[in-house]
C-alpha cells in the first residue's frame, strides 16, 4: 500500500518524541497566563528527535518545521517530498499544563498531504492516516479503530471546535456567521482536526490569515482519509509551500456541510 513505510516511520518518530514530551511535561512548572506565542525547550527537543528520526529513514527528503533547530538548518532535501513537523502544537496548553497539545507529523508529495500523524501524549491517543490506507485512532495499547467523519449535514445543528475564547468576550465572527448548535474549545489545531476525523465534532474553522504549513498538514491528511474535506474559506485548496500571506482562513469538515460553511463564511 502506498506510503505504508512512511506511515510507520512517522508513527515511530511521534511516539519517541511523545515520550520525551511526557517526561518534560511531568516536571514542567505551569505558566497559567502563557501567551499564544510561547515556545519552550520541549518544542526544540521534540523537533530534533523527530527530524533526526525522519532524516535517518529518508535522507533525501526535505524538512519543514516550526523551530530553528540544527537538523532543520542542515537539511537539504532533493526528492520532491517534504516532511512537515509541528513538534508541540498547542504549546500554550503544554505550558498551562491542561494537556491540550499534540505532536504533528505530515508528509507532502506533489503538493498534497499523503501521511498524517497527530499524537496527544497526555491522552495517550494517536490518530494517523495515509493515502489509500484510511484514518485510524490508537488509544493506549488498544487495537487501532478506523475513523470516519460525522454525517451531520446542517451546520446549525452541528458541533464546531475552536480555540479557547477569552471569558466575557462576544462570540467570534465565524461563530456568529455559522450559528452552530454547540461550540467546544481546545488548544492545538492537531487535536481539532483529529476530532473532526474521528467524528467527534462536525467542523473546525481557523480564521487566521497566513497560517503555517505545519499548523494544518498532518491534520488535513487525517480528515481527508476519514472522508472529510479541508480548504480555505473560499473553497480553494491549501497551497503548501506557497506564500502564507495569500491564505484566507481554513475549514476542516466532514465534507457534507462544507459548501454551506463556505457560503456562510463568505462575508467574514
Amino acid at each position: 500500500m502506498a506510503f505504508e513505510q512512511e506511515f510507520q516511520v512517522a508513527i515511530a518518530a511521534a511516539r519517541q518524541a511523545g515520550q520525551f514530551a511526557q517526561a518534560e511535561y511531568d516536571r514542567f512548572v505551569p505558566i497559567p497566563d502563557a501567551p499564544a506565542s510561547i515556545s519552550t525547550h520541549v518544542d526544540q527537543g521534540a523537533q530534533e528527535i523527530i527530524l533526526q528520526y525522519l532524516r535517518q529513514a529518508f535522507p533525501t527528503d526535505a524538512l519543514v518545521a516550526e523551530e530553528a533547530t540544527p537538523t532543520l538548518q542542515q537539511a537539504a532535501g532533493t526528492s520532491g517530498r517534504t516532511w512537515v513537523v509541528d513538534p508541540i502544537d498547542g504549546t500554550r496548553g503544554f505550558a498551562m499544563k491542561n494537556g491540550e497539545f499534540s505532536i504533528m507529523i505530515g508528509l507532502i508529495v506533489a503538493g498534497r498531504p499523503v501521511v498524517g500523524v497527530v499524537l496527544e501524549p497526555i491522552a495517550d491517543r494517536l490518530t494517523a492516516a495515509h493515502v489509500g490506507g484510511g484514518c485510524w485512532v490508537m488509544q493506549g495499547t488498544a487495537e487501532p479503530i478506523r475513523c470516519r467523519v460525522s454525517a451531520q449535514a446542517d451546520p446549525s445543528a452541528g458541533v464546531m471546535v475552536q480555540s479557547h475564547s477569552k471569558p466575557g468576550k462576544p462570540p467570534k465572527p465565524v461563530v456568529t456567521a455559522i450559528r452552530p448548535q454547540t461550540v467546544v474549545e481546545t488548544y492545538s489545531a492537531g487535536i481539532k482536526l483529529a476530532r473532526v476525523a474521528r467524528g467527534e465534532v462536525d467542523f473546525y474553522v481557523n480564521d487566521y490569515q497566513g497560517f503555517h504549513d505545519w499548523d494544518i498538514c498532518a491534520g488535513q491528511a487525517l480528515v481527508e482519509e476519514a472522508g472529510g474535506r479541508v480548504t480555505q474559506f473560499d473553497g480553494r485548496d491549501i497551497d503548501y509551500g506557497g506564500p502564507e500571506s495569500n491564505r484566507r482562513g481554513m475549514i476542516g469538515s466532514n465534507g457534507v456541510l462544507h459548501e454551506e460553511l463556505i457560503r456562510r463564511l463568505a462575508g467574514v
